[in-house]
């Protein structure tokens, strides 16, 4: 199965690239590394599914040349991949040389094989000695990022050709401090609201220094879902409203307007850190690009007995995923146009992550995923129609480029282009990365 698009269908210069994060395909057991929160998250039992840890996971500090050989022969243009601030500073504070120096391996490792260097700064791996001192609850931790920046930077800097400080920032604070489903596993209001702002304030720690050191083509990747009512009840849709207002309202309007929702500072603004408004320019200062990473849609109904945010999710009719999630193409093409139109204008916007889980298995020395196949398909379609309707799109990233240590859920769930036997790290690329190697290079060549 194949893709009716080619690259050619795309503008000249447009990017194709593969997406992994550091804890989930690294192996935090290799080299040398500290501890950091998802270590002791994964430790304490029903955390993570199987009680499954990154320890391992794919052990990509050992066979990212194995790796970047597969994005290679797949026609991509680029690698997304991020750095540990585990490996990098293991006490949060004091630099490592030998984890600088994996970096190091790995960007020439990117650059010779003619594939562009996607840096993020921050996939999730806050280390453990920050987390003991309240970790994004407080705000030194955000300073402490601006010190991160600037060590990974010096060494890695001249040869990246763009760089994100942080990945999903609603998902290191409020997923993990609200929700509660990823360490550290909070669920606690005033820490969440807390940790959403010195989120935002470490992005603008990381942007003063990244500018100071001359660095090009900066930005942040956040992430949304297409949050819908599940009725036409007055009351779904104000809690459809309060769902916008925690994710779009807040960290969009924080980095692009340089204040948050109305709604959210009325709900829980007695929470937020004393002179929190005085952060606001350094916030949203000017960025180069903007990442989305887009997934699933949400159905939303109001829940006025529970507490605020007032609102749950509900299940939706559409086909769905591993995970769980609907498959619905139609929200990235919603998304985009409203983060153009409400937000962004003629900023440049990338989807720097966009994947399907599915059930895989290997038959034959071969991984057929035709619904995976599809999935790509459709939400490069809708990328497409939104390059023709004048949203300025210039690269899309599939996640992942492996099956990976998927956070909350282990290794159950497989996103990966890429197939991989936990057991002996074989990689067997699915019908999916040939569908992508089809459209890609001509002919399809390996």
């Amino acid at each position: 199965m194949r893709f009716s698009f080619t690259r050619d269908d795309f503008p000249e210069g447009f990017i194709f690239g593969a997406a992994t994060a550091a804890y989930q395909i690294e192996g935090s057991a290799n080299g040398v590394c500290g501890p950091c929160h998802w270590d002791t998250f994964a430790a304490t039992p029903g955390n993570v599914l199987h009680a499954d840890d990154g320890s391992i996971a794919c052990d990509h500090y050992h066979r990212y040349e194995e790796d970047l050989d597969i994005i290679r022969s797949g026609g991509f243009d680029a690698y997304r991949f991020s750095t540990s601030w585990a490996r990098v500073m293991p006490d949060g504070r004091t630099v490592n040389p030998e984890g600088l120096d994996f970096y190091d391996r790995l960007v020439d490792a990117t650059v010779e094989r003619g594939l562009k260097p996607a840096l993020t700064l921050y996939h999730w791996e806050l280390p453990s000695a920050l987390a003991d001192q309240g970790g994004w609850t407080n705000r030194d931790t955000a300073l402490r990022f601006g010190d991160m920046a600037r060590v990974v930077i010096e060494r890695i800097g001249d040869r990246v050709e763009r760089v994100a400080t942080l990945n999903e920032p609603w998902c290191v604070a409020w997923l993990s401090h609200f929700i509660g489903l990823h360490a550290p596993g909070l669920r606690d209001i005033r820490a969440a609201m807390r940790a959403m702002h010195h989120v935002q304030l470490a992005h603008g720690t990381a942007m003063s220094v990244l500018r100071d050191h001359g660095q090009k083509n900066l930005g942040i990747v956040l992430n949304f879902t297409q949050a819908e009512p599940a009725s036409d009840a007055p009351a779904d849709r104000r809690a459809v409203e309060t769902v916008d207002a925690i994710q779009m309202g807040w960290f969009a309007g924080g980095l692009f307007k340089g204040r948050y929702p109305d709604e959210m500072i009325a709900a829980a603004g007695q929470h937020m850190p004393d002179g929190y408004e005085d952060d606001m320019a350094l916030i949203s200062q000017p960025m180069d690009w903007l990442g989305l990473n887009y997934y699933t849609r949400a159905l939303i109904e109001a829940a006025p007995h529970e507490p605020w945010p007032h609102q749950r999710e509900v299940l939706g009719p559409l086909p769905k995923t591993q995970m769980g999630w609907e498959i619905y193409p139609q929200g990235l093409e919603i998304l985009l146009k409203r983060l153009q139109r409400d937000y962004t204008g003629d900023l440049p916007l990338m989807v720097t992550e966009n994947g399907m889980a599915y059930d895989d298995h290997v038959v034959g020395g071969e991984v057929e995923d035709p619904v995976r196949v599809q999935y790509f398909e459709d939400h490069l379609q809708v990328v497409r129609r939104c390059i023709a309707d004048g949203v300025p799109v210039q690269g899309y990233f599939g996640w992942s480029l492996l099956d990976n240590f998927e956070w909350a859920l282990g290794y159950e769930k497989r996103f990966g282009l890429v197939h991989v036997d936990y057991h002996t790290q074989k990689r067997t690329p699915k019908s999916s990365f040939e569908a992508f190697r089809a459209a890609l290079t001509k002919g399809g060549e390996k």
